[in-house]
């Protein structure tokens, strides 16, 4: 039992005096990840008018949806020579993994693209066979500005209850840091993937808001206002728990993601999204919010 109890404590001691020599090194990374984003983001403003792509949900267009197990071969070759904008996606049945349907999304009217759709099909397009959907741009346009108010607002309120429950401008500051980087380190992922976001995408933002801030706040309460044990103990602990947390959350999205794939466009790319989120989440919390809760406990004696 002696040699046990040594044996632990010699582990701890190793763990403790690793995390005390690296801690500073560790929390810079991804705040050097975060800048690469932002930069990025920058250029990718300048060069498009905004920070993501819009799918016609969100810029309006048409949607045109295919009751059908095959298109011809060219289709979409012939289509994109036609219309540059398109996008054709293709969704299967979740049992037999063969083609129920395809969807054709373009920015133009629908009677700009109707004909040539049914020009290549060799057949006309009816109520049977189809569904066209138009949305205008200008009810899109205001869709998508009350989106992202909703998550302005969403992050703002977020933050006051930070404050409110941690009453401590640098751990507070922490915590809104790491909820900050889960979003923008996804987002310039998306973009430089030249992802089209439609609206279940900007709620999946919303979703990370309050996903991103669990492991944090769970970091910060054990790290300041709990007493037994070292402070890098109940880091470690707070570690233990909180990466539990993320992995199960990521076990569930990413099967769905990438097994199930009868799934709509729009739940896959909430999935996406989050798993994205959930892992930036992972170095955001335990490498700089954890950097930093472990400065600030250092300089105010916490131990």
């Amino acid at each position: 039992m002696i040699e046990q109890e040594q044996h632990k404590e010699q582990n701890s001691s190793t763990q403790k005096s690793w995390f005390d020599r690296y801690y500073k090194i560790l929390f810079i990374i991804p705040i050097i990840v975060l800048l690469i984003s932002l930069i990025y983001l920058g250029f990718f403003y300048s060069a498009h008018g905004d920070f993501i792509l819009k799918d016609s949900s969100l810029s309006g267009g048409t949607t045109i949806t295919l009751q059908a197990k095959n298109i011809p071969e060219n289709f979409e070759f012939s289509l994109k020579s036609q219309f540059p904008d398109v996008s054709i996606r293709k969704l299967t049945d979740i049992a037999t993994d063969n083609p129920t349907s395809y969807i054709i999304e373009t920015l133009l009217k629908p009677e700009e693209v109707k004909p040539e759709i049914e020009k290549i099909l060799n057949y006309k397009l009816t109520e049977e066979n189809s569904n066209i959907e138009f949305t205008g741009p200008s009810l899109s346009q205001s869709f998508y500005k009350q989106l992202i108010i909703a998550l302005v607002i969403s992050f703002i309120l977020m933050s006051i209850v930070i404050f409110v429950l941690f009453k401590s401008f640098i751990p507070s500051t922490a915590v809104i840091f790491a909820a900050f980087a889960d979003i923008i380190m996804p987002l310039a992922l998306i973009d430089f993937l030249g992802i089209r976001l439609s609206a279940a995408g900007i709620a999946a933002f919303l979703m990370l808001v309050g996903y991103s801030v669990d492991t944090d706040i769970l970091l910060t309460s054990r790290a300041l206002k709990r007493k037994a044990g070292t402070l890098n103990q109940r880091i470690f602990g707070a570690f233990k728990t909180g990466i539990f947390m993320t992995i199960t959350a990521l076990a569930a999205v990413l099967p769905a993601f990438f097994i199930v794939s009868g799934l709509p466009d729009s739940f896959r790319q909430i999935f996406f999204i989050l798993a994205l989120g959930l892992s930036a989440d992972i170095i955001n919390t335990w490498m700089t919010n954890a950097g930093i809760i472990k400065w600030y406990c250092d300089r105010k004696g916490i131990k």
